[in-house]
């Protein structure tokens, strides 16, 4: 008996040893992360240099937003003060504002408040949230809950809201949020933007039904699908325990886990088009990145079942360290801008998007999630 119960032990123990050796080694994870990043920052040393691709956009648009969010995440385990400087120096280049000022309804262009209000966390001075104030507060103040008609924009928006509502201690963010969320949800199109059905959503009205891929399937976009999955993620994650309506939030994040799990590729990614792999598929790495972000951040918190979903994001994650990462820290396969599968293909590992910021960005906000996951017994 006494030799069944130490084989018993000693297999056990076997099994959590491997187990733990299957996590990403942390200090890999870290490398990663800075080497990505440092490839971005060598490339773009001027914070307030404009980017230009078929026209000339300043560098506070919601490609560069979505990059700060990512680099914040990685100062937030890694402080290094070079990070701390860039995106203040960003932020302080843009007078804390938007592209197109304070009276801005698009959650594309406010974006760059989650970083504005991260930034005055850390050093607070009544000018940096000038602009982000005024904003929110034409946000709450005005009856219009249909801001948000595509799905991006709840990754955009949402953290920005329910940081405020952190901040503030004020429940009238996150009913705001709540109200403009679910107009984007249930309302929107014919009847919202979200399939309850599939646990996946469509990018924007014109891909609702009857609206098809090639295959007939309905037409859920890889990265638009990331958007949403990491806005609940980042809400549930800001918001304190007790905030409202964390339940609809929750709800929706495990039926949108619980979707993508079966559709993932055998090499670990995502297709572009996540219903019809045969239109353009192949390796993307910003939806996959924000799909690992999201499962990563559900299984550090537990609100994902851990033997369900931590093989699937590793699966993700090391496909992505693998097959995307240069040695210099350029990020290839990465779709381009748009809201589509067609949109930029084709891809491949040496093709450069047309910007090279927010993929930089999901992939800082899934190292950050990685680098927490902690081996159990």
């Amino acid at each position: 008996m006494k030799n069944k119960i130490l084989c018993l032990c000693l297999t056990l123990a076997s099994f959590s040893s491997v187990f733990a050796q299957d996590l990403p080694d942390r200090k890999a994870v870290l490398e990663t992360m800075i080497l990505t990043n440092d490839y971005f920052m060598k490339k773009w040393p001027d914070v307030g240099k404009t980017i230009v691709t078929n026209k000339e956009r300043p560098s506070n648009i919601w490609t560069r937003g979505v990059y700060y969010e990512g680099l914040m995440a990685l100062y937030d385990i890694w402080p290094k003060e070079e990070y701390y400087q860039y995106a203040y120096d960003w932020a302080e280049f843009h007078k804390w504002n938007f592209r197109y000022g304070a009276a801005n309804r698009n959650a594309d262009d406010y974006c760059a408040a989650q970083t504005y209000i991260d930034l005055y966390n850390l050093t607070p001075d009544p000018k940096m949230l000038k602009s982000t104030r005024a904003c929110m507060n034409m946000l709450l103040n005005t009856p219009q809950n249909d801001d948000w008609w595509w799905i991006d924009a709840l990754q955009m928006g949402m953290p920005v809201f329910a940081k405020m509502g952190v901040l503030e201690n004020d429940n009238r963010y996150y009913e705001k949020m709540y109200d403009m969320y679910m107009y984007t949800r249930d309302k929107h199109g014919e009847k919202g933007l979200y399939n309850p059905k599939d646990g996946l959503w469509w990018r924007d009205a014109d891909f609702d039904p009857p609206y098809t891929e090639p295959n007939g399937e309905d037409s859920y976009w890889s990265r638009g699908n990331g958007w949403v999955i990491a806005a609940l993620a980042r809400v549930l994650n800001i918001m304190p325990e007790d905030a409202p309506h964390r339940d609809q939030y929750i709800k929706d994040f495990k039926a949108m886990a619980e979707a993508l799990v079966p559709i993932q590729r055998k090499d670990g990614f995502w297709n572009v088009s996540l219903h019809d792999p045969k239109h353009f598929g192949g390796k993307e790495t910003s939806g996959t990145a924000l799909f690992v972000y999201a499962m990563a951040y559900g299984v550090n918190t537990g609100i994902l079942d851990r033997n369900t979903y931590l093989p699937v994001l590793l699966k993700g994650w090391n496909a992505i360290v693998k097959e995307s990462v240069h040695k210099n820290g350029f990020l290839g396969w990465l779709q381009s801008t748009g809201k589509e599968p067609k949109d930029g293909q084709p891809l491949s590992y040496d093709k450069v998007p047309d910007f090279e910021d927010y993929g930089l960005g999901c992939f800082l906000l899934a190292g950050t999630e990685v680098y927490r996951l902690e081996a159990h017994d």
